[in-house]
């Protein structure tokens, strides 16, 4: 898989996306992510990206010409062009999961007051991470980069271990613990130290669905 993400400050990049599992994909070549500076795709003395809005308004909107540009340069047949937008469809690990199945994605990470409308006409999704503002779309760049790229076969050491996370299967996960056996008082289920792993499964099952009861029930 290959991603480019679009963006005005790509040096905030290399951090999160170098170290941890999305940098040991990187390393073992599961994924490449490019950060492309969209400065490079204008073509006066200043680097102009925005402009003020017509009609009035506050702030200031990215322009079309170097979005059009850097995606024209970069898309082929079988890209996937996401814009970052409090507007688009909700982020979710069953998108996480589509996406991961894409072999070219290219993100764009709005800022300012948003993008020229004209931008939404070469993109194939909008995508929020949710019902909130974030001063501009690279951490939600991130944030979506994360969660797509541990779904690469081969990103986690164990290959089980995404399929019982939070939300795979439509439950929060269930408790877990590791040792010492007790702590301040409080002990490990003596279920988890029983070794009847069908008494493990079953407890593991009952505690999901009261966690999400409890918690998200929204999700039932």
């Amino acid at each position: 898989m290959q991603i480019d993400i679009l963006t005005l400050f790509p040096e905030i990049f290399s951090g999160p996306l170098g170290s941890s599992i999305v940098g040991r994909a990187r390393k073992e070549n599961l994924v490449q992510i490019h950060t492309v500076n969209l400065r490079d795709y204008t073509h006066d003395s200043r680097k102009t990206v925005d402009d003020k809005p017509y009609g009035g308004g506050p702030g200031m909107l990215m322009k079309v010409e170097p979005l059009f540009e850097a995606v024209h340069t970069l898309r082929r047949n079988e890209s996937k062009v996401i814009l970052t937008s409090p507007g688009g469809e909700r982020f979710n690990q069953k998108l996480a999961r589509e996406l991961s199945k894409e072999s070219h994605l290219i993100i764009i990470c709005g800022h300012y007051e948003g993008v020229d409308e004209r931008v939404k006409t070469f993109v194939d999704r909008e995508i929020s991470i949710g019902d909130f503002i974030l001063t501009s779309g690279n951490l939600a760049a991130m944030v979506m980069t994360d969660a797509i790229v541990r779904l690469l076969p081969g990103a986690l050491g164990d290959p089980q271990s995404d399929q019982e996370e939070s939300f795979e299967n439509g439950l929060l996960e269930y408790p877990q613990y590791t040792r010492p056996p007790v702590f301040n008082g409080m002990r490990v289920p003596d279920v988890l130290m029983s070794g009847d792993h069908q008494k493990i499964e079953k407890w593991r099952r009952a505690e999901s669905l009261n966690r999400t009861l409890d918690k998200r029930p929204d999700l039932f």
